[in-house]
This record gives structure tokens, C-alpha cells and sequence, in this order.
């Protein structure tokens, strides 16, 4: 990508686009087309001092493709409904699928390369295993309303004679990291630590409610915003084989292993008790993740992926204690 490329970003104020918004501007791209609702104060900070072209609003923005053929030369597709105790899949599919065909066939009649936000909620429960590889896409049966969302478009995507010039959708798996302060229930496990233990010293976890797990013993593969980022930099830059990139760690840990990371990186002695998991999501709960990241691998991608340690020690002492946003 030239460094005066314009680039479109959906979903731009919130946590995972503002900070590739931040992490392209380091990079010396500022011709940036930010593209959200921009009604939420909890959001802006998300986007205070950064550097970009414009903002333009969510439901404007298709027909401003139209009226602006041939301006946008790169879309980062992030924005989405990402609430997976949102029951109604009539949301999901309006602002998940729906909304992501418009962009889809913007990026191919204007050729215009798109990399989007799919999820590694597709995987339902692992039955199948976390292989990104096409042939498993239609075998999977995700857990709740907002995966399927993710798996409908994929398996659409998949289908499509007609594509971008490239594209790739990918799967992020349990993202944590600067930025997601507005995300309320939907932040990250490490951001709830570390208000838990500032307010009460302790940490609360959710009990297994899977006999074949102990307590606090679920897995998940947690990836550092940092990387996720990079790794979709690299795929717009690069542009392998088009098709679905699993992004995450590729290593699953525990969220024993994960409270025990915040206290060390605070400092303070551990106190970790349980709590039952709600029953809203009890029987959608993922026990296990871990990404397959063999293909991304295969394609070239050279980077470095971050310790659950080393990101949760940058993540508290660099932007949680002191409040900062990237």
C-alpha cells in the first residue's frame, strides 16, 4: 500500500479499527476514510489525536461509494454487531450479513481489495476442529446468533463467481488489548480482571459447567490486538491467496493462567473464586479454542506472535493503569 492510498475502515471508533487506525498512522498512512456511527461519546476517545481524511456514517457510506467510484483503493471491513447475547438473529443478519454484501460488491464492481472481520465463533463448540481451511467452512455449526451471522456471510463469500481483486475474511478468536473500554460486558476477560481486583483485590471467574474441564481450566486462544493488527496489515500489503485467515495466538490458555498474568502484572497477590457462568450463555459457552495458524503461515506471514504474558504485562501497565488509549 502507498502511504497516500486511501483506505476505508468500517467499525472505525471501535476497539479493534481505532487501533489499526492508530498503528497506520504510525506507519505514515493518513489518507484514512473512517466509516461508523459516531453518536456514541463512550467511543471517542477511541479516535482522540488520530490522523484521517474523513468520517462518514455507517448507513451513508455505501451510497457515497456509489456517488465516489474509484476513491477508496483499500477496505478494512471491521464494523459489526459483535454481541453474541444478542438472541435476535434478525440483528445479526441485517448488520452482519447484509451489510457486509453491500461492501463486498462495492469492493468488486470498484475493485477495491477487502479484508473483513469474520470469527472464530463460527467453530461452534470445535467439534470440527479450528482449520481455516475452506472445505470444513460448511460442516460448522457455531453456538449462538452472532456466529451464525459470521458463518452465513463466509459461506457466502465462499460461493461468490464475483469477488474483490482480493479479499480475505478473518477469523479473529478472543481479542484483547487497548481500546475496548466502551465494550462493556463484551470486554476482554483482562480488562474485567483488572477492574475486579482495583475494586474488591479478588478475581471471579466463571465455574466449568463442563465435566471435563475444572474450574477456571476453559481454554481460549487470547491474541493481542498488536498482532491481530499486523497480521491484517500484512494481509492487505502481501495479498496471498485470497480466503478465510484464522488470526489469533495459535496457542489455547487458561483463564487461570490468564488471572494469574493480571496479578502478577499489577503486582498483587492472587485471589481468584468462581462464580457460575450465566445461564444466557451457559449452553453457548466455547470451552475450548485454539487457532490452526498454519496457513497464514504458509502464505508468508513473517511475524512474531505475542505471549498471553508479555501482552497482558504490556496491556495493564502501559494502557489500563494509567487509562491510555493507542
Amino acid at each position: 500500500m502507498q502511504k497516500d492510498a486511501a483506505i476505508a475502515i468500517t467499525g472505525a471508533a471501535g476497539f479493534i479499527a481505532s487501533y489499526l487506525v492508530g498503528y497506520l498512522n504510525r506507519l505514515g498512512y493518513e489518507n484514512l476514510y473512517l466509516v461508523d456511527e459516531f453518536d456514541r461519546p463512550e467511543k471517542a476517545a477511541n479516535l482522540e489525536g488520530k490522523r484521517f481524511t474523513m468520517q462518514i456514517d455507517r448507513l451513508a457510506f455505501h451510497d457515497w461509494c456509489t456517488i465516489h467510484p474509484g476513491t477508496i483503493q483499500y477496505m478494512f471491513h471491521l464494523g459489526a454487531r459483535t454481541d453474541t447475547t444478542e438472541m435476535d438473529y434478525e440483528v445479526h443478519r441485517r448488520l452482519n450479513v447484509e451489510y457486509s454484501k453491500d461492501m463486498w460488491r462495492t469492493c468488486t464492481e470498484q475493485r477495491i481489495p477487502m479484508i473483513y472481520a469474520s470469527s472464530a465463533a463460527t467453530y461452534g463448540g470445535g467439534e470440527h476442529g479450528y482449520s481455516d481451511r475452506h472445505q470444513v467452512v460448511p460442516e460448522l455449526r457455531p453456538l449462538n446468533p452472532y456466529g451464525q451471522s459470521k458463518q452465513d456471510f463466509d459461506v457466502w463469500a465462499l460461493d461468490q463467481p464475483e469477488t474483490p481483486p482480493f479479499w480475505a475474511g478473518v477469523k479473529f478468536f478472543n481479542v484483547y488489548g487497548p481500546n475496548e473500554y466502551h465494550k462493556a460486558r463484551m470486554a476482554s476477560v483482562i480488562m474485567h480482571a483488572h477492574r475486579q481486583i482495583g475494586q474488591t483485590g479478588g478475581m471471579k471467574l466463571f465455574r466449568s459447567h463442563n465435566p471435563a474441564y475444572s474450574d477456571g481450566g476453559q481454554m481460549r486462544d487470547f491474541v493481542y490486538v498488536r498482532d491481530v493488527v499486523q497480521m491484517c496489515t500484512w494481509l492487505m500489503e502481501a495479498q496471498p491467496e485470497p480466503g478465510l485467515y484464522n488470526v489469533g495466538s495459535g496457542e489455547a490458555r487458561s483463564f487461570i493462567d490468564l488471572a494469574r498474568s493480571v496479578f502478577a502484572a499489577l503486582g498483587v497477590a492472587e485471589d481468584i473464586s468462581f462464580i457460575d457462568t450465566p445461564e444466557d450463555i451457559r449452553d453457548k459457552y466455547q470451552y475450548f479454542t485454539e487457532a490452526d495458524m498454519s496457513k497464514l503461515k504458509a502464505a508468508g506471514y513473517p511475524g512474531e506472535l505475542t505471549s498471553l504474558e508479555a501482552g497482558i504485562d504490556d496491556y495493564v501497565k502501559n494502557f489500563l493503569v494509567p487509562g491510555a488509549y493507542f
